[in-house]
């Protein structure tokens, strides 16, 4: 189920400045996840804890950068729901620690073997233990990440493919920077980008997953006065995606490895100490290796709380 992406080198130093045709095949792409908003950017000393909850159903086969015929690829459909439970501190010193920890329902129709079947799996996905250091300034708006994806979630659940699987069965090297500033003197505009390199250090029962690049740049505006109880802040984002192919015999390279742009309008509001953030992520444009399935839009909720 890896969308395995490659990004113009171009545009990572924009953005991080920071099987034959029927062959099982599918893109899911979860990495986007991992970027967007400025919701979790650390913003001074101290705590925020997480609770996101991220959504797409693939169910488009595509090939190439267009759509296509559904008879060319035996998944059929593929319904992803994750809810994460994440938390960071930062010192004053700009150092910090974050980890998240997913758990993933998912639904994988395929007619690889006759009639349509259907499997289900809902387990623990993969870990991420990561430092944080953002004392670049006095006001940590750039900073850097550094951490590990560990091989916590399945990988071997019946039914399904490997790169279906709710985890890799790898442990992946995880690389990010972020800044966030203002648009000008004294205006309710400001901008943040952000990105993530996912490099696998080791292959699992002959898998290795692609190297995979996540990267967004977008603006927010302040649409309440200070002083209101509740605050609304609508943002617009772009986001990229790049992955490389899957490796080793249990793989499927033919199939795996694309590029993406995505827009992601959406909203955020703040109450005191907590903060509800949701999106819409579409796609812009998607190019991807042999037949996989993708989803025509992705859904995300973070509701945070500051301490």
């Amino acid at each position: 189920m890896n969308i395995n992406l490659r990004w113009r080198a171009t545009v990572i130093a924009a953005f991080t400045a920071l099987a034959p045709s029927m062959a099982l095949a599918c893109a899911c792409g979860c990495g986007v996840f991992d970027v967007g908003n400025s919701t979790l950017i650390p913003g001074g000393a101290g705590g925020v804890a997480w609770l996101s909850y991220d959504y797409l159903d693939q169910s488009q086969n595509w090939s190439g950068a267009s759509r296509a015929p559904a008879a060319d690829n035996t998944d059929i459909r593929i319904i992803s729901s994750f809810a994460t439970l994440g938390g960071q501190y930062m010192w004053k010193n700009g150092f910090g620690v974050m980890a998240e920890v997913p758990v993933t329902d998912r639904s994988f129709t395929t007619d690889e073997n006759g009639p349509f079947q259907t499997f289900r799996h809902t387990g623990l996905g993969d870990i991420r233990v990561m430092g944080v250091y953002s004392g670049f300034s006095p006001n940590m708006s750039t900073g850097v990440t550094f951490g590990l994806k560990l091989p916590t979630g399945g990988f071997n659940y019946s039914g399904y493919d490997r790169d279906v699987q709710i985890g890799s069965g790898t442990t992946d090297l995880l690389l990010g920077a972020y800044h966030t500033g203002g648009v000008g003197r004294d205006t309710p505009w400001t901008w943040f980008a952000q990105g993530q390199l996912d490099q696998p250090l080791d292959s699992r029962a002959g898998y290795k997953p692609g190297r995979e690049l996540d990267a967004s740049a977008g603006l927010a505006w302040s649409a309440s006065q200070p002083t209101a109880p509740v605050s609304i802040t609508p943002m617009l984002q772009l986001i990229a995606s790049a992955r490389a192919r899957d490796g080793g015999p249990a793989a499927d390279p033919d199939n795996s490895g694309y590029e993406r742009l995505l827009v992601a309008p959406g909203v955020q509001l703040k109450a005191r100490n907590w903060k509800l953030y949701g999106d819409i992520e579409l796609p812009l444009y998607q190019r991807v290796n042999g037949n996989q399935l993708i989803s025509p839009a992705l859904f995300k909720v973070v509701l945070s709380r500051s301490f």
